[in-house]
């Protein structure tokens, strides 16, 4: 599989990112500062670690991918499908905006959001030079994000669909997430026809397969180039934190991408 480690830090890349010279990663939850339950490489502060240890992680996880934090691009996420477009690296004393997708083409922002399950999705556009990161759990999905994304980008910066190589990251994978009667109606209202195969029944309960309706949305957006990573974060908790495996009890692994 396509990891690398640096320093300690193992994280996941994109081949078909990686051969365009895009800097990225999908950080595991190893090589950081952070005891239990957010062992070890948690990002997340909003989850109860102390913040001197999330910021160390923060360090660790740009210093791995040859970056300053004081680039970073973070959103406070909602599992909405609003869409951020960053012109410069945050400022820090202001809070984040809330949005769940957020775009840029200035080299000098490195575009960073938080996962435990719900589906990291990289965007890069070679002939734009635009990078996006989406953050799709089930509510971000219905309200199809990873398509609001992509008409952002074709809005905003003049993007072709075609144009776009996209990467679904380590997410839920739907042998572990089933869903009540609500998820399952706002699924089928979203998806109509294409919803019985998003919706497979597995020992008697109805799961949601996050994976196949983002690819569903990115298609019918019309990309073309697409790479799954097909780990699933609940069935190997000791790389990834897992929201529904631990209980809540868990930190977030983030997901970094930036051009030169």
């Amino acid at each position: 599989m396509p990891f690398r480690t640096v320093n300690g830090l193992r994280y996941f890349i994109f081949e078909s990112l990686e051969a365009l010279g895009v800097r990225h990663g999908v950080f595991t939850r190893h090589g950081g500062v952070s005891p239990s339950p957010w062992e070890s490489l948690n990002v997340g502060g909003s989850v109860g670690d102390e913040p001197e240890r999330v910021r160390e992680n923060l360090q660790r996880t740009f210093t791995a991918l040859e970056r300053f934090p004081e680039s970073r691009y973070d959103v406070w996420q909602v599992h909405s499908n609003t869409v951020v477009c960053a012109e410069a690296p945050y400022p820090a004393p202001r809070p984040p905006q809330q949005a769940d997708v957020v775009l840029t083409n200035r080299p000098e922002v490195t575009l960073i959001l938080r996962y435990a399950d719900c589906v990291p999705i990289l965007m890069y556009d070679p002939e734009k030079k635009v990078t996006g990161l989406v953050h799709a759990g089930w509510q971000g999905t219905v309200r199809q994000a990873s398509a609001s994304a992509v008409q952002a980008l074709q809005t905003r910066y003049g993007c072709q669909p075609e144009d776009l190589v996209v990467g679904i990251g380590p997410s839920i994978g739907h042998d572990h997430y089933p869903v009540g009667a609500a998820v399952v109606r706002q699924v089928r209202e979203t998806f109509g026809d294409a919803s019985e195969a998003l919706l497979p029944v597995k020992n008697g309960r109805t799961c949601f397969d996050l994976w196949a309706a983002n690819l569903w949305l990115l298609e019918q957006a019309g990309v073309r180039q697409i790479e799954l990573s097909n780990i699933c974060t609940a069935c190997h908790v000791e790389d990834w934190f897992s929201h529904r495996a631990e209980k809540g009890r868990t930190g977030r692994f983030g997901a970094l991408i930036y051009v030169d």
